[in-house]
């Protein structure tokens, strides 16, 4: 949010019109003029738009940018993937919008609501739950293709908050007309539990981890999963960015800031890894699975 226009935070649009482009790939976006009390056009890069005239979280028509789940190039990763094309046009009349997000943007907070399913489109985020002592806790990592609001299913309300860990858009799927949808197309409630499902092992998996491994292992198991999640998206699995810090990968992990930099220190000095910043290059990861598996 730019600190001399104050007054946008009271000002959340929803943009159902479609935006004109320019020739060198720039919207041409409404800007007002504040001591003019007029509006006025200019070419606005895209990727500044919610910047300048919309709060963090800018709803955004997908009908309007032309983007639709047959045509989403992520689409074998989420919820449509299997569907026939009639399917797939029912979907596109259900998902009608999106949400841009900025790094550190809360989507939902614990105890909001629950309206909405929301698929990540681009970018990752984190979920966190409050600890018993007031501390944010790292409850989960969510990348490309995952859904997220899946833990307000239960009581109608969220469980937990969902934050972005960098620029990111979420389409969002109004919960009660894809679950009036999945009942008349069985391919996609079949999709929906997976997720479902995928989710309740990713929660197995997580107690497991902190409730057997030592830190060492869980670490490796941490970075062994991330390799693989990069590679069912088309990334490499050997080289990516840690959208976490330490300290919230601690806060997954269960461990302490000073244990996670300690343990990154080990593994690159063992040549399995190699680290600059948050940029990751495992060298090994056969080794570093079988650490994983140690216990």
């Amino acid at each position: 949010m730019d600190q001399d226009c104050p007054s946008w935070s009271a000002l959340p649009l929803v943009l159902r019109d479609p935006i004109p482009m320019t020739s060198h790939g720039q919207y041409t976006a409404p800007l007002i003029d504040l001591h003019q009390n007029s509006a006025r056009a200019m070419p606005t890069p895209a990727h500044r738009l919610g910047r300048l005239i919309t709060a963090p979280a800018t709803v955004i028509s997908i009908r309007a940018l032309r983007a639709h789940c047959s045509k989403c190039s992520i689409r074998e990763l989420c919820l449509p993937v299997g569907l026939e094309p009639e399917a797939l046009r029912q979907l596109d009349a259900v998902v009608t919008d999106r949400i841009g997000l900025k790094k550190g943007d809360t989507l939902y907070r614990s105890g909001e609501p629950f309206t909405a399913l929301y698929a990540i489109r681009l970018g990752s985020c984190k979920t966190t739950v409050l600890a018993e002592d007031a501390r944010a806790q790292v409850s989960g990592y969510h990348m490309l293709g995952d859904l997220l609001g899946l833990d307000g299913i239960a009581h109608e309300r969220h469980a937990c908050d969902a934050v972005a860990l960098e620029d990111s858009e979420v389409c969002v799927l109004p919960f009660r007309k894809l679950e009036g949808l999945a009942r008349s197309v069985p391919a996609l409630q079949r999709n929906l539990h997976r997720f479902l499902s995928r989710e309740l092992i990713r929660d197995q998996a997580l107690l497991l981890l902190l409730g057997t491994m030592p830190a060492e292992e869980r670490l490796a198991a941490f970075l062994v999963n991330l390799a693989e999640r990069y590679r069912e998206r088309g990334y490499s699995s050997s080289a990516f960015m840690l959208r976490m810090s330490r300290d919230e990968i601690g806060s997954y992990l269960g461990l302490k800031l000073e244990t996670v930099s300690r343990l990154f220190s080990r593994l690159r000095e063992r040549g399995l890894l190699e680290v600059r910043g948050r940029s990751v290059r495992l060298l090994d990861l056969p080794a570093l699975k079988q650490l994983a598996k140690r216990n």
